[in-house]
């Protein structure tokens, strides 16, 4: 009997079992190909939703009731008009601010000290989709509180409610500004509890900067009051409050918002990649 070596026959290997042989010319299986950047984006949004609707109700019930009760507090001291309007639309935004900036750089800073992002990292998804998928479930986490406090505050300071919808594209926009800034401060902090930090600090200004009306703001609180994200969608709903709005502005403080939303998720994808590889 004869014996045939492997290197006799090229590009082959002897089947056991009836195995098909590999293709000429290869030594491994093909891999998956990478997915695709929608069909990935909505795989990530779907669990990272799911995941928050179990963990942060009762977070976004905190929230709320923060809003609820600041705006409570400046009905003392605030009576109506432009005052009131800015009062109830930065406590509404408020909410958007402690969930999606404060929680979101939480949590990618515990992902990032636990080693959570080694798992996103071996799965075939573009790094966009993960930081964008979690960034908008966040966001979209925030509109039941949002929509609460802004008719609770229209009907505790007697303001319109005709144009509530604005909140359609406030909460959205304004989210993906705070979510990319707070999945960037996240990613980019050294340490968990330096991102925790940060988010804290960060919702702490949406606070003092936004909810506070900028006529009665020192001139240098009030420059730095226009560096931050979410006033743009504060000024785009106090200005909804009109009895005759100027579209255009609101038109134009939304697109701030949305370019800005924009930079951010950019600036967070980069610090995930940045990230995933060390």
């Amino acid at each position: 009997m004869s014996a045939v070596s492997a290197e006799a026959v090229p590009g082959k290997v002897r089947a056991q079992g009836g195995a098909q042989p590999w293709p000429d010319g290869e030594g491994a299986a093909p891999l998956a190909p990478r997915a695709r950047l929608l069909p990935a984006l909505a795989a990530v949004y779907r669990a990272q939703l799911s995941r928050a609707r179990v963990a942060r109700i009762p977070l976004l019930f905190v929230a709320t009731f923060q809003s609820v009760g600041i705006m409570i507090l400046m009905r003392g001291v605030v009576d109506g008009g432009d005052e009131a309007r800015a009062v109830v639309a930065g406590s509404s935004v408020l909410v958007v601010a402690f969930v999606a900036l404060n929680l979101l750089a939480q949590y990618f800073g515990q992902l990032r000290a636990s080693g959570g992002l080694d798992h996103y990292a071996t799965l075939p998804v573009p790094p966009a989709a993960v930081v964008l998928g979690a960034a908008g479930a966040y966001a979209s986490f925030t509109a039941p509180g949002t929509v609460v406090t802004a008719v609770v505050g229209s009907v505790l300071f007697k303001l319109s409610l005709t144009h509530l919808w604005v909140l359609v594209a406030v909460v959205p926009l304004s989210g993906a500004a705070l979510a990319g800034l707070g999945a960037a401060l996240g990613l980019l902090a050294p340490r968990q509890e330096l991102a925790t930090l940060c988010g804290q600090l960060g919702m702490s200004a949406a606070l003092l900067l936004g909810v506070l009306p900028a006529s009665r703001m020192p001139a240098p609180i009030a420059y730095a009051r226009d560096l931050l994200p979410s006033t743009y969608g504060v000024e785009a709903l106090a200005r909804s409050f009109d009895a005759h709005p100027d579209w255009l502005l609101v038109a134009a403080d939304l697109g701030v918002c949305a370019a800005v939303g924009v930079v951010s998720l950019a600036v967070a994808t980069w610090a995930y990649r940045r990230a995933a590889v060390r």
